[in-house]
């Protein structure tokens, strides 16, 4: 048996103690929020139990169905259709199936088909190597031509990573087109899941196996620092306590960690360093009336200054409509001081844009969560910048969601990343 130290009580770090303890490991999870979850917690939203930040379930994501039946909730999937749209030139068109990208009107009919072959045979590519080391933007262009990418990607991309949008992977962008794609129960219908709850009954369900067989949990304790002697960990330091290890898994954000372990090499330390980061303001809002039939709504006006709206309620039915506004940019950027209340009117504003029947008197209620480090920014041949897992301190591991590279973030990547290191350490 190892005394085990994770930090981070996210989807990764909960799926890595519960791993870790069923080995028979000695573990203590420790975690600077007040509740445990991360990105995938819940929070009280007018009566509401709904995630901070949202999450849906594609049909590929096999970690999540299969640590889903060890805790004995296999049945609490839930599966809908879903759509999407384009909101372009006032109104909302269709789109994510042959139909609708034919009867699309703001492209030319070689656009439309160039990019009906690149999204399909997408969608059927076992491996991404051969374009790893293109920009999104020249793949998109090579493939479905500078039309599409002018029309379709251009604004998005800009309003997602300002002044790096052109310095992102082909390969993490064909990964998401591959997901969404392939979650589907028909070429004509998407398809996509979401756990009876909400994310929460798999959080509640990790904390409550992982502490009945003798895990420890700390909530409010913020790591300060990782000990180490003669180039072995040996413990943690957090919230004033020391918490002694014979092996440390590391799930917070890449940025904290050359000052979370100072006992790095300096090479390592730049190598995190390096890695970049986006911010997300992500509001949410409870509204009397539908915005529409879609749950996701991508956004190419150059007046609305959001990719687009998520609107969740269209996927897990809730009472009242439920609406995702995310504002995502580099922290640098002037709109990441405003004010809560200032990205609220904002926000509105472009909802009532999209549907001028909402009035004012259909807003019910409006919550603003924020994250730094929410999203990082993947550049072309991302796998050369990413330092291995197991650091050149022994016993001492350390991964993000950078590391699911090139699939974007997600829970059934966290668990698979989290098993993954918890069985990488040895007895």
């Amino acid at each position: 048996m190892s005394r085990i130290v994770i930090i981070g009580a996210g989807a990764m770090g909960l799926a890595a103690a519960h791993r870790a303890i069923n080995l028979g490991h000695d573990v203590d999870l420790i975690e600077a929020d007040a509740v445990a979850g991360g990105m995938a917690a819940h929070f009280d939203f007018g009566g509401l139990s709904i995630e901070r930040f949202y999450h849906f379930v594609c049909k590929s994501d096999e970690p999540t169905f299969a640590l889903m039946r060890e805790l004995g909730l296999g049945d609490r999937m839930r599966w809908r259709p879903t759509s999407m749209g384009y909101f372009m030139k006032d109104r909302i068109h269709p789109w994510g199936d042959p139909i609708s990208l034919l009867r699309f009107p703001h492209l030319s009919f070689i656009a439309k088909l160039r990019t009906g072959i690149q999204m399909f045979l997408t969608t059927k590519a076992r491996s991404f190597a051969s374009i790893e080391h293109k920009s999104a933007r020249e793949w998109l262009e090579g493939g479905s031509g500078k039309e599409v990418y002018q029309t379709l990607w251009k604004r998005l991309m800009d309003l997602k990573f300002y002044e790096l949008a052109d310095d992102i992977s082909a390969s993490w962008i064909a990964t998401r087109v591959r997901r969404i794609g392939n979650s589907r129960k028909s070429i004509f219908q998407e398809e996509l899941g979401y756990i009876d709850g909400g994310s929460q009954t798999l959080v509640d369900a990790l904390v409550k196996a992982f502490t009945d067989k003798g895990g420890r949990l700390h909530l409010s304790t913020p790591a300060q620092k990782v000990e180490t002697e003669n180039g072995r960990v040996t413990g943690v330091q957090a919230n004033g306590r020391f918490f002694p290890a014979d092996a440390v898994i590391s799930t917070v954000p890449t940025p904290f960690i050359s000052t979370l372990v100072p006992d790095l090499p300096a090479e390592s330390k730049a190598k995190y360093d390096a890695i970049r980061n986006i911010g997300v303001v992500c509001l949410l809002f409870k509204l009397k009336r539908s915005v529409s039939r879609n749950f996701w709504v991508n956004i190419v006006d150059e007046t609305i200054d959001i990719p687009g709206l998520i609107e969740f309620s269209n996927l897990r039915p809730v009472k009242d409509t439920v609406v995702y506004v995310p504002y995502y940019m580099p922290t640098s950027q002037p709109k990441w001081q405003w004010s809560d209340e200032q990205f609220i009117d904002e926000a509105f504003g472009y909802i009532r844009k999209v549907n001028p029947a909402i009035t004012k008197a259909d807003l019910i209620e409006a919550k603003v969560g924020r994250l730094k480090y929410a999203q990082p920014v993947c550049e072309p041949n991302f796998y050369e910048k990413l330092p291995p897992i197991q650091t050149p301190i022994a016993g001492l591991q350390v991964a993000d969601t950078c590391y699911y590279y090139p699939e974007d973030r997600g829970i059934a990547e966290s668990i698979r990343y989290g098993r993954q290191m918890a069985e990488a350490i040895v007895r």
